[in-house]
């Protein structure tokens, strides 16, 4: 069956897990998570350990196989996401490059000012921070989901373009670069 749906997972002591029903709460030192998950899969505690199975007998598997092998192994790593959520946290980093490329935090909102007639506001959740250093923009929470979708609002907002990548991208991201094209002399 699922490869990655079938490993246990492991709860480290200074976290807490809840299951009910197919609501599952993860509470640790860094805050608290709570996810309703598909009923077709089965979520049991056991020793420490979280273990997950399809409901569904095999034999009734046959044409739903492909669709729950991939909602066991995804349900599988959004728990073990929790998990870890909770106890280290989440975080990505941006870089905005570019001649006059700019980021200020204005109480809680991210300001952009890269290359548009007007500086750019971003809005976040409160269970984001976001930091910015010079011209790196660090996002962090400890809900996995939520902070790539902040870190992608903001990178899309000036995507690095491929010339001389100028805009904001992911720290180590490497963007394939194009020749610009040369005027031709006339004879």
């Amino acid at each position: 069956m699922s490869k990655i749906g079938k490993k246990p997972i492991e709860i480290p002591n200074n976290v807490k897990v809840e299951i009910q029903g197919q609501r599952v709460l993860v509470e640790g030192p860094k805050g608290k998570l709570e996810k309703e998950f598909p009923s077709e899969i089965k979520i049991e505690m056991k020793e420490g350990k979280i273990f997950l199975s399809p409901k569904i007998e095999e034999k009734k598997l046959k044409g739903k196989l492909k669709k729950i092998k991939a909602l066991w192994g995804l349900t599988r790593q959004l728990i073990f996401n929790m998990i870890e959520g909770v106890t280290k946290g989440f975080e990505k980093k941006l870089v905005i490059q570019g001649l006059g490329y700019r980021a200020n935090m204005e109480g809680d909102t991210l300001v952009l000012q890269v290359g548009f007639s007007h500086p750019v506001k971003v809005t976040f959740p409160k269970e984001i921070k976001v930091t910015v250093e010079k011209n790196i923009i660090s996002v962090s929470g400890i809900d996995k989901e939520l902070v790539g979708q902040i870190a992608a609002k903001i990178r899309n907002v000036k995507p690095a373009e491929p010339y001389k990548e100028k805009g904001i991208k992911y720290l180590g991201e490497r963007i394939k670069r194009k020749v610009a094209k040369k005027a031709k002399m006339a004879k």
